[in-house]
């Protein structure tokens, strides 16, 4: 496509939308940006970012006139696609892009992307590790909080980027053409902007549309969903299983990661060489594995990064001890099956704080993983209620409502005995009393590190 009399109008002034707003004006394109908040101070919003003094800042709703002067549209990730403005612009035949389709316009050399409900940060974060090993020129980018718009304008030939993609980030795609990709599960999220089950998947298999055959998809072989979607896939397939031994693929075996090549057998790592916890864990290092792999990085240099590699923040962290007791910080599990792997990591009875804003998940499955392990069930938020119910339709009682998550931790900390652990694991997701899963994260570390002991 050529881009050089398109008009750009970029929707949303967040992180995401100024990134992309300042690659498209440092590339010299006709660029405005939008914002429904009719109260954003726009003279404030100058002063934070002076790249875009001159860029026009249209607010509210959009007049018949701005609207037809739009070729593409670039929606920020948190804008859904079937809102009746894009739907009217999409009518008028503006392109609607979102800021990974943008980025790959511009962007130079070779990307790896990885999808997924749960472990993207973590597999994204490894990955990225593991690449700068090897190679000179390594971005860390998408989801994880960097925007790929942010860094496309400075890549080269020479530049491999490893990029987390989420399923709101992949209906917006057209060309997006990773060389390999990675899906490693498929479990219910984001149901309120997805409508159905079968939309988030398709969402989610969409990151392999444009790979070729000689590309490669790494998939995980105990999701049915991608066993089935892999088997009919044209591009090559590299599995992975946490659970059995595979004929070719990456597998756990007893308390080592393996890989097994046209009846070669390879031991990758011993588990306990892991700074990481948890069969989930496993899982996102085979990934990350495989794809280093795929690419072309030695294995010892894979081994000797999987060994200093530590859990990223808000997933499963360690954060303190007091009095014996052990606090992780799993902030980043904002749905019930990246909670179920929060408990299953935990090796110590566990006080547990869940609960947050509703996304029409159900927590049947996440009540069956307690095993006698969660002693106490913590509940903040929009959701603490619908989950209480659930708790006592599965017989578990002991459970506590709290109106903050100072109020969460105290109930934690007074009722937990040494050798326990407290863990925040929500299911949920953070908004209605926090920014986002870091900020919620960031206020239960500092609480915890502020305890007495």
């Amino acid at each position: 496509m050529n881009l050089k009399e398109k008009r750009f109008l970029v929707a949303g002034t967040g992180k995401s939308g100024i990134a992309a707003a300042e690659l498209l004006k440092k590339q010299g394109f006709a660029v405005r940006l939008y914002d429904g908040n009719t109260e954003l101070d726009i003279q404030s919003f100058y002063e934070k970012n002076p790249n875009l003094q001159n860029i026009e800042i249209l607010l509210g709703d959009l007049s018949e006139e701005d609207q037809k002067a739009v070729d593409i549209l670039v929606l920020s990730p948190g804008i859904p696609v079937d809102l009746p403005m894009v739907n009217t612009m999409r009518d008028l035949g503006a392109a609607i892009w979102g800021e990974i389709e943008l980025a790959y316009a511009f962007a130079k050399g070779e990307v790896l992307a990885i999808t997924g409900t749960n472990g993207k940060t973590t597999t994204t974060s490894l990955l990225g590790e593991i690449l700068k090993s090897h190679f000179a020129d390594v971005r860390v980018v998408g989801n994880i909080g960097i925007p790929y718009t942010s860094v496309a304008a400075d890549t080269t030939e020479e530049t491999v980027t490893a990029a987390e993609i989420s399923s709101f980030q992949l209906e917006t795609i057209h060309r997006f053409a990773p060389g390999i990709t990675a899906i490693l599960n498929i479990t219910p999220d984001h149901l309120n902007r997805h409508h159905t089950m079968e939309n988030y998947i398709a969402a989610k298999e969409s990151i392999t549309k444009n790979q070729k055959p000689e590309d490669l998809c790494v998939l995980n072989y105990e999701d049915e969903v991608l066993r089935k979607f892999g088997e009919g896939l044209q591009t090559k397939v590299a599995w992975f299983s946490s659970k059995r031994e595979l004929e070719n693929g990456f597998y756990v075996k007893e308390d080592a990661i393996y890989r097994a090549c046209d009846g070669e057998i390879t031991e990758i790592i011993r588990t306990n060489e892991l700074n990481l916890l948890g069969r989930h864990n496993y899982e996102n290092v085979m990934a990350a594995v495989a794809m280093a792999l795929g690419i072309g990085v030695p294995l010892d240099a894979v081994r000797e990064t999987l060994r200093r590699f530590t859990a990223v923040e808000h997933r499963i962290e360690y954060v303190a001890e007091k009095r014996g007791i052990r606090f992780y910080n799993d902030s980043k599990a904002t749905n019930p099956d990246a909670a179920i792997q929060g408990i299953g990591a935990m090796n110590r009875p566990t006080y547990l704080i869940g609960g947050g804003y509703d996304k029409e998940s159900v927590y049947d499955e996440w009540f069956d993983a307690f095993h006698g392990k969660v002693k106490e069930l913590v509940l903040i938020g929009q959701t603490r209620d619908k989950i209480a119910e659930t708790a006592k339709k599965h017989g578990f009682t002991a459970v506590t409502l709290a109106d903050s998550m100072e109020e969460a931790v105290a109930v934690c900390y007074d009722h937990a005995k040494s050798g326990d652990a407290v863990l925040l694991s929500p299911a949920c997701a953070s908004f209605g009393m926090f920014k986002n899963y870091e900020e919620r994260g960031r206020i239960f570390k500092e609480i915890v590190r502020s305890l007495k002991e």
